[in-house]
């Protein structure tokens, strides 16, 4: 069984409210609903619902599998304002929440941030930037992590890690040149993915060109500061480094260059950049060469999980990545 069946399977134990704000969006709601219909989440469309329910006849969906949310219903908005408000470190007062929560981007999250619903999904109509933005505003970052980041799962052929055909690498999609600090939180955020979407019990490398000092320059100083600053924000995670590629996941190089006790030399299970050329020419070079499949990227450091997917994605992508959010968003809990 593949890592993508194997997380279908996990989602159908414990289907998440997903809410999608792009509700008329014909691909999004195409795999909205044939995700609620095998049963690996239940689809929350959010917009006019007039306009939603003639569009879900008209394309002859069973109304039945989607649960509609009317942004025209004052009682229910209203409802969601006041939780929205009592949460402990909510940055809105009444007046900007209101402002808010007409646009359906927003008013999705605000659902998700109160609990009535566990994943925010978007991207097609609305831009990256707007689904980052309304993120850092109304659903927060999680303690202790300074930066939006992303993360990928790397299905590669033939390759025998500590994990089996499986490697997790970031960030190679959303933050261009972390400093120190930022690609601290990228490490903790990306452990802490992994550990709630598959269960692995994180190893995590932070990669350069230099293995613990055989190498010398700004960039080893600046991966080398990040894992202490991981260290020291989560002892209990396993973050390593400063270590070259082949350091980090091959035992016999391990072996040979890391002349200290490392829980995450030679059997990384998660691989950080020291910064996006890196991260994007490396999975590039793993999907070329190595005939990998790469799920992703998944949005991370936000204090609920919410996904950002490209515009440009089929609907069996779209589908999906719907899965493994809601499924993150069950491990997380």
């Amino acid at each position: 069984m593949s890592v993508i069946d194997q997380i279908f399977e996990k989602a159908k134990l414990n289907p998440q409210r997903v809410v999608f704000p792009e509700a008329l969006n014909e691909k999004m709601m195409q795999a909205a609903y044939e995700a609620g219909t095998e049963g690996y989440i239940v689809p929350v469309l959010v917009g006019n619902a007039d306009e939603i329910w003639e569009t879900i006849a008209k394309r002859g969906y069973r109304e039945d599998v989607f649960h509609i949310v009317d942004m025209a219903d004052e009682t229910y908005k209203n409802s969601l304002a006041e939780k929205y408000i009592a949460l402990p470190e909510t940055r809105l007062k009444e007046k900007a929440l209101n402002r808010r929560m007409q646009d359906a981007l927003q008013y999705a999250m605000v659902m998700q941030a109160v609990g009535e619903a566990d994943v925010t999904f978007a991207g097609i109509d609305y831009t990256t930037g707007d689904v980052l933005l309304a993120g850092q505003m109304i659903i927060g970052m999680k303690p202790g992590i300074t930066t939006i980041s992303s993360i990928g799962l790397c299905d590669i052929p033939g390759y025998e890690g500590s994990e089996g055909s499986l490697l997790a690498v970031g960030d190679s999609a959303v933050c261009t040149n972390p400093n120190a600090e930022q690609l601290a939180s990228i490490a903790i955020s990306a452990c802490d993915t992994v550990k709630s979407l598959l269960d692995w019990e994180p190893r995590c490398a932070c990669v350069c060109y230099s293995t613990l000092g055989s190498g010398q320059g700004e960039l080893v100083d600046k991966v080398t500061e990040a894992v202490k600053i991981a260290n020291e924000l989560r002892p209990d995670l396993a973050i390593d480094g400063e270590f070259q590629l082949d350091a980090a996941i091959n035992p016999a190089v391990a072996q040979k260059k890391v002349k200290k006790e490392s829980p995450v030399a030679g059997k990384a299970n998660v691989v950080i950049w020291p910064d996006l050329n890196v991260g994007n020419v490396a999975v590039k070079l793993i999907q070329q060469f190595g005939h990998a499949d790469a799920y992703g990227p998944m949005l991370q450091g936000f204090n609920k999980v919410v996904c950002d997917c490209s515009r440009s994605a089929p609907v069996s992508e779209l589908k999906g990545n719907i899965v493994i959010s809601a499924v993150r968003a069950a491990g997380e809990k």
